[in-house]
């Protein structure tokens, strides 16, 4: 879990003379993300024949973590079965984030709790079945349910700042 984890190594990435950006920056705006507000997170996946996939997933950041769903059939679960290497990438108020790690199944029931909890708060009416989500709907790519949830297990985050101060950092955690 990240929630306590501090990167191991920083390196900025800037070219233009600014300072390298504090952890802080953007784990305080994850951590202020509302369950309602309108947020685009972008999964990328490889195919088993190692061409890229991309694509929009309902995410959620909560207590320093970062968790998506994803049908059984939909071809990012398919991909994620083979390879459980992953990206999301989202814009968020003053900065651009890309998440690297390893997309790992959430079964245990406290996690699928609080997170149904945060889903409900933010409209989707998901509720626990067995080691999954259900609902009256989901996103119509999402494919029938029940959805699974998965945890980004993250090693390296990428950020550019787009409001100053200005910066682009890489932030590796051990």
């Amino acid at each position: 879990m990240m929630a306590d984890r501090e990167p191991g190594e920083t390196t900025n990435l800037d070219r233009y003379g600014n300072d390298a950006l504090p952890w802080s920056r953007p784990r305080d705006v994850l951590d202020a993300i509302s369950p309602t507000e309108h947020v685009t997170w972008f999964l990328g996946t490889a195919r088993p024949d190692g061409r890229p996939h991309a694509a929009g997933v309902g995410a959620m950041w909560h207590d320093g973590d970062l968790f998506f769903t994803s049908g059984d059939g939909t071809r990012k679960s398919r991909n994620l079965a083979d390879n459980d290497a992953a990206t999301v990438a989202v814009r968020l108020t003053g900065i651009d984030l890309v998440f690297e790690g390893q997309a790992v199944r959430v079964t245990d029931r406290p996690t699928l709790d609080a997170l149904a909890t945060r889903y409900n708060e933010g409209g989707w009416p998901a509720t626990v079945d067995g080691d999954a989500f259900t609902a009256p709907f989901s996103a119509p790519s999402a494919g029938p349910p029940p959805w699974a949830l998965y945890r980004l297990r993250i090693d390296t985050v990428f950020g550019v700042a787009t409001e100053e101060p200005h910066g682009a950092t890489k932030w590796r955690f051990t």
